[in-house]
């Protein structure tokens, strides 16, 4: 700890010296004029958000910190910070006033880009000059349609004056991030200071939990400690700033100082915090208490516990304890569960906090007890309901179902009237639980209780339903809306419903849907009628699927470019395609990158591989679709037989260094069967990163290794396949199975080679094969009418442990009759048992296929093992027979019994 935080105080002792340079390279960086930006480039949405910074942090300092090293975990706040030395950075007004502009220019034009140009050298804690880092070549210009640009530029001009909100924060950070990751920390701070808006909280938050983020998630402990640095210089400007210092901002930097360990320079954070914030000493104290747990200091955990009887610090009980309850420590716990006051709780939150940290430590009593004094007071019901809920959803190993039970329970044994917030949280944990009937009991129960149903919440039910396909429900929720007024549905809860009768082929209940639309002065809409399309189209009921489209001209619906891709992509001529085609550009339809897929499509299954392939030239074609359509291009070449062409569209996309599309590849792995293909199948594999999409392309890859007699390429990837899978048995037995199935189905049928994959799949992974996978071998040699290897596959039940049952007599019977040994063949029929009719078929089909066997001679149970040696003998020769005897005799050694 002492060397963490020694480096630290080396890197922030270095900070006056930064300063110096950071000044002279800004007082001479001069921003070069960026080309125009090109059509494309504007089209972008995120450059509209970029209208933001603060001109007052033109002139403002930039303040940093020097720590001195603590000398133990525990040692007082007199000692911990030796000095807080202030920088001014400033730059002329003059210079920045003439690069505003142009900065502000360069930065969109690099945002607009997608790849990731940085070198790995910029994480370094000096930054390389502004100019140099806005300079580089980011993306190739592109076009799009005239109509596009118009669009855009009115969306652009009304976005002149832009505000940042709440709901846009999600996209915010996303920009944060990616100018951090392409510019660096420390030249984001800098270009993020030039433009010409204020920046507010929100930006400066974000900014801070990128820097702690990848503080975090570096190994290097220097690097985590600079960008700890980064992020406190932003925290600084904030504060110098005039900002309030919110948990939200000053809760990552404790929380790394704390995960660091140190005492010392959490302490100087706290009194900062402390006097800009006062209202957060509640909060300090839970920060406090974990970072005495951190460092295991027992005698101050015990101090801060017992100091709480002051009534100045009774606020903190509550804090104490939601810290104690996160670490586990139960003995701790007990003591403040004797002191706690639940009615003097600081905030609602810390309330909430309490009943799931109950609900973790199953401390039932106490929280009941807790809902009893709380019910003296004048508190409303809706927060009690919500306290049950929160202990009981954290209550620990338990289902969905026993959390209802139990919040049932509680509500009618206390005697609380459960709440809509709380019912609502409950059915949103079901949903995520696809425990979709449960979550519509529960809609029942608000009913009937005279509670509220928003009409999110019945969405949130209908979409758990599609998850989990359990599309029959869609039946009863459709008439607790019927039969429920206060329930006011809206389009995208029919949509839903419409589009989960397609999926049981209801289509009657669906247009029956459309119809109740009127009742509830509802319009249908596109994405409805394209449900059901979508689902006659499926069916290759290319006729009613026509008829949908005349149903929404019929009611004044007009079509969209869903609606054309689907029919334009179930074409079966180049006249109705460029019927339809015609008809998009008549009916004002912009094209998507869904129309030019579906295009390609239909050309390519009509057979017009050429007019496929035209389609990447349309000048429509949006930009940043043209890799994905291309992948669609290469699909549907290699789908129809074009495998050559479809290789040149990929090698296309290699020399762009683009990735191709998962389904793209998963396309010519299934087509790329010749032998010789093995590197280009490999290369195809590593660029599947979807662990699901991999599994399938590796399972193709090595049935194509089983084809081609690839058994050292078929056990790396298998052994690979297991590393990525789950280590079931039963999933380890599908991936063998699948393996000794091809090589049953295989024709010519080589059982040497699968007897040889086999013993490969022992010694090198170390399994023992299923039983399954023996049925595929023994059937191999069926196929193969070989003798010999049926008797060592037959061998091979044993080894593994599994006893022979009907279907492995049955199996061997057939080989014993294929390859001729008729007495062997009627010694294992002794064994199959007469009493199933379907076995008996299946020996008579054998019978009439290879012959009939004499089973006159009938034998005991007591002679049939001998029975089959002697035959065995007489069917393979004394040669085969002593060299089975002589591996059984080692086998006997190694296992006995």
């Amino acid at each position: 700890m002492s060397a963490k935080v020694k480096n630290l105080t080396k890197l922030l002792n270095s900070a006056t010296a930064f300063s110096d340079r950071t000044a002279k390279t800004l007082a001479r960086t001069t921003v070069t004029d960026a080309a125009p930006l090109a059509s494309a480039a504007k089209d972008v949405t995120l450059k509209n958000y970029i209208q933001f910074s603060a001109n007052d942090l033109d002139d403002s300092s930039s303040s940093l910190l020097h720590l001195k090293p603590s000398k133990s975990k525990t040692s007082s706040s007199s000692k911990r910070i030796s000095e807080l030395t202030v920088e001014s950075v400033r730059v002329g007004a003059s210079s920045i006033d003439d690069s505003k502009r142009d900065l502000k220019r360069q930065l969109k034009n690099i945002l607009c880009g997608d790849a990731d140009v940085l070198p790995q050298s910029e994480e370094s804690y000096y930054s390389p000059p502004l100019d140099d880092i806005l300079d580089l070549s980011w993306h190739p210009t592109i076009s799009n349609s005239a109509a596009q640009l118009q669009r855009r530029e009115v969306s652009r001009e009304r976005k002149q004056v832009w505000v940042f909100k709440s709901s846009q924060s999600t996209r915010y950070g996303k920009l944060v991030r990616m100018c951090a990751e392409k510019l660096g920390a420390n030249a984001t701070l800098e270009v993020f200071k030039k433009l010409d808006r204020e920046t507010g909280v929100k930006e400066f938050n974000c900014m801070i939990e990128v820097c702690i983020e990848r503080a975090r998630n570096t190994d290097d402990e220097d690097a985590a400690l600079e960008e700890f640095h980064r992020a406190y210089r932003v925290f600084e400007t904030m504060r110098e700033s005039g900002f309030e210092i919110g948990e939200v901002t000053y809760g990552p930097f404790l929380m790394f100082i704390i995960d660091m360990g140190m005492v010392d320079e959490f302490h100087f954070f706290c009194d900062s915090i402390k006097k800009e914030n006062p209202k957060s000493l509640s909060r300090l104290a839970y920060y406090e208490m974990l970072l005495w747990i951190k460092v295991g200091d027992e005698d101050k955990i015990q101090k801060l516990i017992g100091n709480t009887h002051d009534n100045d610090d009774s606020n903190f009980y509550d804090s104490y304890f939601v810290a104690l309850c996160e670490a586990g420590q139960q003995e701790e716990v007990s003591i403040l569960l004797e002191k706690l006051n639940i009615k003097k709780v600081s905030s609602k939150e810390n309330m909430e906090w309490i009943f799931k940290s109950l609900g973790k430590l199953l401390l039932e009593s106490h929280a009941k007890n807790f809902i009893l004094e709380l019910k003296t007071e004048d508190k409303g019901e809706h927060d009690l309901s919500n306290l049950i809920y929160s202990y009981a959803m954290s209550m620990p190993k338990i289902q969905a179902e026993d959390i209802v039970e139990k919040f049932k329970d509680l509500h009618a044994e206390l005697k609380v009237a459960p709440s809509s917030g709380s019912h609502e949280k409950l059915i949103k944990l079901c949903c995520d639980s696809l425990e979709v009937d449960l979550a519509i009991d529960l809609v029942d129960s608000m009913l009937e209780d005279g509670l509220k149903v928003k009409t999110t919440l019945v969405n949130s039910i209908l979409i758990a339903c599609f998850g989990s396909c359990e599309y029959t429900l869609v039946r009863r929720i459709n008439s607790l809306i019927n039969d429920h007024e206060s329930i006011k549905p809206n389009a995208e809860t029919f949509r839903i419903m419409i589009g989960m009768c397609v999926k049981m082929k209801d289509f009657d209940r669906a247009y029956g849907m459309i119809k109740d639309l009127e009742k509830l002065d509802l319009l249908p809409t596109a994405n409805m009628y394209n449900a059901i399309m979508g689902g006659y189209f499926r069916q290759k009921n290319f006729y009613k699927g026509l008829m949908v489209l005349k149903q929404m001209d019929a009611t004044n619906v007009k079509p969209d470019s869903q609606t054309f891709s689907y029919i334009i992509g179930n074409c079966n001529s180049e006249d109705d395609i460029e019927k339809y085609r015609r008809e998009l550009h008549e009916a004002g339809v912009q094209p998507t990158k869904h129309i030019f897929m579906a295009l390609i499509n239909a050309y390519a299954a009509c057979g017009l591989f050429d007019k496929a392939k035209q389609v990447l030239l349309d000048k429509s074609v949006p930009a940043n679709s043209l890799n994905e359509i291309k992948s669609v291009l290469i699909s549907a070449l290699a789908t129809n037989g074009q495998l050559a062409d479809a290789l040149d569209v990929y090698d296309e996309i290699k020399q762009l260094d683009a990735n191709l599309e998962p389904k793209a590849a998963i396309s010519l792995i299934e087509h790329l069967q010749s032998e010789g293909e093995l590197s280009q199948l490999l290369q195809l594999l590593n660029q599947l990163q979807d662990t699901e999409l991999w599994d399938d392309g590796c399972a193709r890859i090595i049935l194509y290794c089983v084809r081609h007699k690839l058994s050292d390429s078929a056990v790396d990837l298998l052994k690979q396949r297991m590393e990525k899978s789950s280590t079931t048995d039963m999933v380890i037995d599908v991936l063998f199975d699948e393996v000794f199935c091809q090589i049953a189905e295989t024709e010519p049928t080589d059982v040497q080679f699968g007897l040889d994959l086999l013993q490969a799949l022992k010694k090198d992974i170390g399994i023992r094969p299923s039983r399954k996978s023996l049925d595929f071998l023994l059937s191999a040699c069926v196929n193969a009418k070989d003798l010999e290897r049926s008797f060592l596959v037959w061998n091979e039940y044993r080894t593994a442990g599994l006893p022979y049952n009907v279907l492995s007599y049955v199996r061997m019977y057939q080989a014993l009759l294929a390859s001729g040994a008729h007495k062997a063949a009627n010694v294992i029929l002794e064994n199959i048992s007469d009493d199933d009719p379907h076995v008996c078929g299946v020996v008579k089909a054998c019978q009439e296929t290879f012959g009939e066997t004499d089973s006159s001679g009938s034998k005991g149970k007591k002679k049939k093992k001998n029975s089959v040696l002697e035959v065995c003998q007489e069917a393979l020769g004394e040669t085969v027979l002593v060299k089975s005897e002589g591996k059984n005799k080692k086998k006997k050694k190694k296992k006995p019994t």
